[in-house]
């Protein structure tokens, strides 16, 4: 495998950032061998590193300088990971799902996150917006925000929550349009299949949509030193986002069910209309058949053959017996 192309500071280009924050927002690019000379030194500072589906290598340099555990670091490595959050010592490991909406699919990412006292590491996997309005956001409301790798992994987790809001108004208006359709008289199966499309990628939205809330549940009533009081203030806030957007995910998921029975109901009730449809002028052809059908038996002895009006009024009573039948079945609603 070649090696990654060297960016500035001779980061590796799965190095999306690797800097220095001290207390106030100031920030200050290192390298990857600096962050152990860095650590060393005591300092109200903290290292915040991005990476995007980093080599293997580039995460044992990691664990390396910032001591991570072997468990940890082995499932950043390994995509395909289930949302959790992990305590190892006085560090916290924490997986999330992310998404994208891209060409008006879905497609689905993770984030692997290290905690610790004087670090956090982002590792992105797959379908996932950068977290450079994060550090943006950080950088800039450095005063009101607290200070810390706290802070800066809350502003990691508020725009992933942030960015599953688009998607779900996506979904919403699309089932909107989709109510058109659901009511149409006619069947379409581009409407079901529409309809079912939508509800799988919904699902898949929720399964990583609702984790988050217990993630974030269990970081709001967790005390460490990473995350003092005034900190869970802004976690608590994050989990009340969370909480509602798992709460329109589960509304958008009855109303897609909903819509799927309605439809699948109304094609039953049209398919009803027409065999009834069906039925009645069955019955109306079955009387002039019958009638028909007496005489054509060639009995010998029938004495109203022999009449001279018999051929005409038998065409009368055929007829008679149609109309009587056409105006109960349009009085019953069958014609």
């Amino acid at each position: 495998m070649n090696s990654p192309a060297p960016d500035r500071h001779g980061l590796p280009q799965c190095v999306v950032n690797c800097a220095v924050y001290e207390r106030g927002g100031a920030r200050r690019e290192i390298g990857l061998d600096e962050i152990s000379d860095v650590l060393a030194h005591d300092g109200d500072n903290f290292i915040w590193v991005g990476l995007y589906e980093p080599e293997d290598a580039i995460l044992d340099k990691l664990q390396e300088e910032f001591c991570l555990h072997d468990l940890a670091v082995e499932d950043a490595q390994n995509a395909h990971q289930r949302p959790k959050i992990e305590t190892y010592g006085n560090s916290l490991f924490i997986v999330v799902h992310t998404a994208q909406s891209v060409d008006s699919h879905i497609r689905f990412g993770e984030s692997h996150i290290f905690v610790g006292p004087r670090y956090l590491v982002t590792v992105r996997h797959g379908a996932s917006t950068s977290y450079a309005p994060a550090r943006a956001r950080y950088e800039r409301d450095a005063d009101d925000l607290p200070h810390g790798p706290g802070a800066a992994l809350y502003t990691v987790l508020d725009l992933i929550v942030d960015n599953f809001m688009p998607i779900v108004q996506e979904f919403s208006q699309d089932l909107n349009e989709l109510e058109q359709d659901v009511f149409a008289e006619e069947f379409r199966s581009e409407t079901v299949k529409r309809l079912y499309d939508l509800k799988r990628e919904l699902t898949r939205l929720r399964m990583a949509v609702s984790p988050l809330q217990d993630i974030l549940g269990q970081l709001t009533r967790t005390r460490t030193t990473l995350i003092d009081d005034e900190s869970q203030l802004y976690f608590r806030d994050v989990l009340d986002h969370a909480v509602r957007l798992n709460e329109t995910t589960d509304t958008l998921r009855e109303m897609l069910t909903a819509a799927m029975s309605v439809n699948l109901s109304l094609v039953t009730i049209h398919q009803g209309e027409v065999v009834k449809r069906l039925a009645g002028w069955a019955a109306l052809l079955a009387a002039p058949t019958l009638i028909t059908s007496w005489y054509g038996m060639n009995f010998t002895h029938m004495p109203e053959l022999d009449g001279r009006y018999s051929y005409w009024i038998m065409i009368g009573l055929v007829a008679l017996v149609c109309v009587g039948l056409f105006v109960l079945l349009r009085r019953a609603k069958w014609l």
